[in-house]
């Protein structure tokens, strides 16, 4: 599946979403006629994964003319505090009124990548699946999941972030569909029906029975075609446990249904993953929902460093171009 470029909305073109002093400041230098070469560096607050460039090239792509100059780290990257993951080289105003949306997708799409790498490292090769859509505004869900596949998980579950990360969705069933139709084992039979046959059968067992007794309740219904089984057990019944995960696993092998993976969501979070891997659960999938969504922005900085060739800064700042020898020409 290719990647399709992100769309940007015209609020952002507008400057609305900037903040009014950059607009302002563009007012008085029109007014004024100044509109020197400048260039802006960009560094980020503590270590993690850039995530975002995708995005912040798209808008550049409309916003710079021609002989502008912009260098980035990749996207997924590993950086560290301070050290510079984008410049920008070209006529101040064209770019000047859009520094807050700059950082602010570097922000949080770095910060949700970076969360889903913690989850995929604690994983150590177990496929991580971003279930985070439902905690974040749907405008901004697709870019959420997006930057979750960059940082490492193996796909995620709205269609606009799999679409934009170039991955298949990845989702089983809703308890609201297994409680609508009564029976587990009838509403996994109705999607085995309905679904496409590139749509892996996992069915949700905590509805209504105990995991165990249901995952070999609905095995046998499917006769061959589950291919797998989701726990996501609630706290009000403990959760599921690394304990819960075995028992499952060794009523399925007792049935004859080996072949049938065990998929476990619900709270997780790094600690939580290792939890399982450490107690030697078979799990073979992880959902994770708020730990990536809800994951602190990562804070970054755009400091301008030239005018007209000139160096200059801030205090506390160095003037001049910052060496960077990871970065990579994009524009």
């Amino acid at each position: 599946m290719s990647q399709p470029e992100f769309e940007i909305h015209p609020s952002v073109l507008s400057g609305e979403t900037s903040d009014i002093y950059f607009l302002r400041a563009r007012e008085i230098l029109e007014k004024e006629g100044i509109n020197p070469v400048a260039t802006m560096e960009v560094f980020p607050s503590r270590d993690g994964m850039f995530c975002g460039i995708r995005e912040v090239k798209a808008l550049l792509d409309k916003a710079l003319p021609q002989g502008s100059e912009v260098w980035a780290l990749s996207e997924g990257e590993t950086m560290q505090r301070k050290e510079v993951t984008l410049r920008i080289t070209a006529p101040y105003q064209s770019y000047g009124i859009y520094e807050t949306a700059i950082v602010g997708i570097l922000a949080h799409c770095s910060g949700w990548a970076t969360a889903a790498r913690e989850c995929a490292d604690a994983a150590q090769g177990i496929p991580v699946i971003s279930f985070g859509a439902r905690h974040v505004h749907p405008l901004v869900a697709g870019i959420m999941e997006y930057a979750a596949v960059i940082g490492g998980c193996t796909s995620c579950s709205s269609v606009a972030g799999a679409s934009l990360a170039g991955v298949t969705p990845t989702g089983t069933m809703p308890h609201a569909l297994i409680i609508v139709m009564g029976d587990t084992a009838k509403a996994t039979l109705a999607f085995d029906k309905h679904m496409p046959p590139d749509v892996p059968r996992i069915s949700l067992v905590d509805t209504f029975k105990d995991e165990a007794e249901e995952s070999v309740i609905v095995a046998q219904a499917m006769e061959g075609r589950l291919s797998g089984v989701r726990l996501d057990t609630p706290s009000e019944r403990g959760g599921v446990t690394a304990d819960l995960v075995r028992e499952v696993r060794a009523k399925l092998d007792l049935a004859g249904f080996k072949e049938v993976g065990i998929f476990v969501s619900g709270g997780l979070s790094p600690d939580r993953i290792r939890y399982f891997r450490e107690n030697e659960a078979p799990v073979n999938g992880f959902g994770v929902g708020s730990h990536i969504s809800g994951a602190k922005p990562i804070d970054f900085t755009a400091d301008l460093h030239e005018v007209e060739g000139k160096p200059i800064a801030k205090r506390g700042r160095i003037p001049g171009i910052t060496p960077n020898p990871k970065l990579k020409r994009i524009l």
